[in-house]
């Protein structure tokens, strides 16, 4: 892709991006406070090193977006299809968000951090997230499914339940709290 605009250490405060469509580009070292972004077409945006706060991302358009080093901060971002973004050097860090029904199907997203955030119904079918980090954040429904756990931190993790012969969850760490979550096809009752 071609970058025809280059946005460098810019800051963006409550801007409404239906009215004032964004500009198609890369944004380096930006700084996104407060923004709708709400279906909003973001195809072919590049994102590097960028901080988004308080913003609304829900439904926006991500077919080729590329986020690399980037943070999402009290943002809501349900039914996002993070699985159509570009894979490379695909990396983001999410607190207090909130990411229902979001989709990071087939994605190689290792290493990430979700803190406080909400997950509900979120799709990590064929996702490779060993060495995440789920810090505190709510996994109800969310979908596992030939995922890669490896080393993955699900123990402050709320309402999961992964399959243990589905997925791969060698060395994934979880608390005494969070085995009913591994066990749940086996219908236990455990106290």
């Amino acid at each position: 892709m071609a970058i025809d605009q280059i946005f460098d250490s810019k800051t963006y405060d409550s801007v409404n991006f239906h009215s004032e469509l964004p500009v198609k580009g890369l944004y380096e070292n930006c700084l996104f406070s407060s923004c709708d972004f709400s279906e909003v077409e973001l195809s072919g945006f590049v994102f590097n090193n960028c901080v988004f706060e308080g913003c609304n991302l829900s439904m926006a358009i991500l077919a080729g977006t590329t986020f690399r080093d980037t943070e999402f901060r009290q943002c809501k971002m349900t039914g996002l299809q993070f699985s159509d973004c570009n894979p490379a050097l695909l990396s983001f860090r999410f607190e207090n968000c909130m990411l229902q029904i979001s989709s990071f199907y087939n994605l190689k997203i290792g290493g990430t951090v979700f803190s406080d955030s909400n997950l509900k119904e979120a799709d990590f079918t064929k996702t490779d997230i060993s060495n995440v980090i789920f810090k505190n954040t709510e996994l109800y429904g969310a979908i596992f499914e030939n995922t890669i756990l490896e080393h993955a931190d699900l123990r402050s993790a709320e309402n999961f339940i992964i399959d243990p012969e589905m997925n791969q969850i060698q060395g994934m760490k979880v608390s005494m709290e969070g085995l009913p979550g591994l066990l749940d096809k086996y219908k236990l009752d455990i106290h």
